[in-house]
């Protein structure tokens, strides 16, 4: 009884530990781990509310729900993830989703959120991960690229101080260009200076030496501060472009567009909308899902594949393993309690994992760090970002986006699969229009390219008194047609009519209709008196064939079996013919 009980409460902590992460890293806590925590946490932060910021205007939000949607995520992931180095929060690809799906509507983002966190949570119950599979890579490299462009090219009304322009991309280009001359001269210099110096800050940053323990304090205080300057160059650059409009504030002119008004204090929790009353008419939730239609399957599938395929990516690179579907859970509670705080759908940042792992981050503690510090900002400081320029905030996001466009990628595919190049170019291309379009497009044209061969498999053909067929791959239901009709040629091509041989060794499985359109093609043979011979068959495939009880089936592990096979059973029909003949002379009788 105490080995049973034993055992019971071992399946228990192990179901614990997988299902809450946090049991499995924090008994191996030390101060060590914490110190630097809270340098990666802080890092990060700094980073986080300058991009929150620009990201819920760019969602088509008031910025205070850029804030709302940063910090929930960084509590529940350090109890349910499985990457120390992940931050969740708002990022331009879902920021850009969220502004094509929510209508720029904070009740049908907070609604969006709270439905994809509850089908991501259904997805990480019922292990549907693997669903994600089916997007390719260059599926994904057309989508991220295009929506780099997309984000990137909307940031330019804001860096040039222009106002009204159609959030339609092709509009876009057109009115930008149209009404250039209508540009702000103070945003325009303010936002190109914020783009030199993020630009210059990140380059600089990649080239700083490491820091070696025998060196002089001085020197390794001077890296430090190099370095810090260089991580944390989004807040810096915010803080300076803000300073500065706040000194022209001072003076009684402002040349540059304003943050505005950003109401203070922590949202209220509260269940998220399921209807929206107007002046005119309420909206009922069935009418707030039929409107926001695919962006129910697009958002929470981008936002699933955008954070595991990042933990992934880091989970590799620092030598630690992660699970999927636990991610998938992580991510779903994260939206589904989001969405009581005011917060629109989040997944997890690149940029801003990248800036975690290379503080150091030890643990996703981390995390916790990050929250307080938005938190913070929403209950102390929203008064502040009144005065930041939203061409600093622009060209923020343009530096943020510029890396997720690969231009390489394009010559890769040239040089390694051509024909990959399809299903790049048309995602590419189609989410300049939607990007429901270009990536459900790009699935498309990806699985016509997988299932191709699956319907027109390779047939190897040899033999010249008898004919050999050798399909190249499995045969299954869409390529039946195909074979038969390959069969039918190769018998009917030599005269006389030749003995057909299907060489069945890289068959591993059929299905019902492959034996229906087997069944068809030996009885179209034996009217012809064409013997069809199956050889090296695999037991499985085999035992479908035996169990379907076909008439004419002949078999052998080889060619020489599968000949005395057929010509065993020719004899034998032969002598029952012969014997129904004799049944058919008169019988002898007594003559009277």
């Amino acid at each position: 009884m105490a080995g049973r009980n034993q055992e019971c409460w071992d399946w228990l902590y192990q179901t614990a530990q997988r299902r809450l992460p946090l049991l499995r890293w924090l008994p191996k806590y030390s101060l060590q781990w914490l110190q630097l925590d809270i340098i990666a946490g802080i890092t990060v932060g700094l980073t986080v509310v300058p991009q929150a910021l620009a990201y819920a205007e760019m969602a088509g939000l008031p910025m205070q729900y850029g804030l709302y949607s940063s910090f929930m995520g960084c509590f529940i992931y350090c109890f349910l993830g499985t990457a120390k180095d992940v931050t969740l929060g708002p990022t331009a690809i879902m920021s850009l989703l969220v502004s094509s799906y929510a209508f720029h509507d904070p009740a049908y983002a907070i609604l969006l959120t709270f439905l994809s966190g509850c089908i991501q949570l259904i997805m990480g119950l019922l292990h549907l991960g693997f669903l994600l599979d089916f997007l390719s890579h260059p599926v994904i490299k057309g989508f991220t690229s295009a929506a780099a462009v997309t984000i990137g090219f909307n940031q330019v009304k804001a860096l040039l101080g222009l106002q009204n322009i159609p959030r339609q991309f092709f509009l876009q280009v057109y009115y930008t260009f149209s009404r250039i001359g209508e540009a702000r001269a103070g945003d325009a210099i303010l936002g190109l200076i914020c783009l030199i110096v993020l630009t210059g800050l990140k380059q600089m940053k990649s080239h700083i030496p490491r820091v070696h323990r025998m060196e002089k304090w001085s020197v390794r205080i001077s890296q430090l501060i190099v370095w810090a300057t260089a991580t944390a160059h989004n807040a810096l650059v915010v803080l300076f472009a803000g300073l500065v409009a706040y000194s022209f504030q001072v003076t009684g002119s402002q040349p540059f567009t304003l943050t505005g008004t950003i109401p203070q204090g922590l949202p209220h929790f509260q269940p998220p909308p399921f209807s929206k009353v107007t002046p005119n008419e309420t909206v009922y939730f069935g009418e707030m899902v039929k409107e926001m239609g695919a962006g129910l399957a697009v958002v929470p599938l981008m936002g699933l594949l955008e954070t595991v395929a990042i933990a992934k990516a880091f989970a590799s690179q620092n030598n630690y393993q992660i699970d999927p579907d636990q991610e998938l859970l992580a991510m779903g509670f994260t939206n589904l309690l989001g969405s009581f705080v005011s917060s629109y759908p989040v997944t997890g940042s690149f940029g801003r994992t990248a800036v975690n792992a290379q503080t150091g981050v030890c643990s996703p503690a981390g995390g916790i760090i990050t929250g307080s510090l938005v938190l913070l900002s929403l209950a102390f400081l929203t008064s502040l970002f009144y005065y930041i320029p939203k061409a600093a905030l622009a060209a923020v996001i343009i530096c943020a986006v510029a890396p997720m466009f690969d231009a390489r990628i394009f010559h890769t595919l040239w040089q390694v699969k051509r024909l990959d190049l399809v299903p790049l170019c048309v995602t590419f291309l189609l989410c300049f229009w939607e990007m429901q379009y270009g990536i459900v497009a790009g699935v498309l044209v990806s699985a016509v390219l997988l299932l191709y061969p699956i319907a027109r498999p390779q047939i190897k053909m040899y033999g010249h008194e008898k004919i050999v067929l050798q399909p190249s791959g499995g045969l299954y239901f869409p390529a039946i047609e195909f074979l038969c009709d390959t069969l039918n040629k190769q018998a009917l091509s030599g005269s006389p009519l030749r003995t057909v041989i299907l060489d069945c060794t890289h068959i591993s499985n059929i299905d019902y209709t492959v034996v229906v359109g087997l069944t068809e093609l030996l009885q179209q043979f034996r009217r012809r008196r064409i013997s069809l011979i199956f050889i090296n068959m695999q037991p499985q495939v085999l035992q479908v064939l035996l169990a379907a009880d076909l008439d004419g089936f002949h078999h052998g592990s080889s060619l020489e079996d599968a000949e005395q096979s057929c010509e065993e059973e020719s004899c034998t029909a032969n002598e029952a013919l012969f014997a129904d003949s004799d049944s058919l002379l008169p019988t002898p009788g007594i003559i009277q």
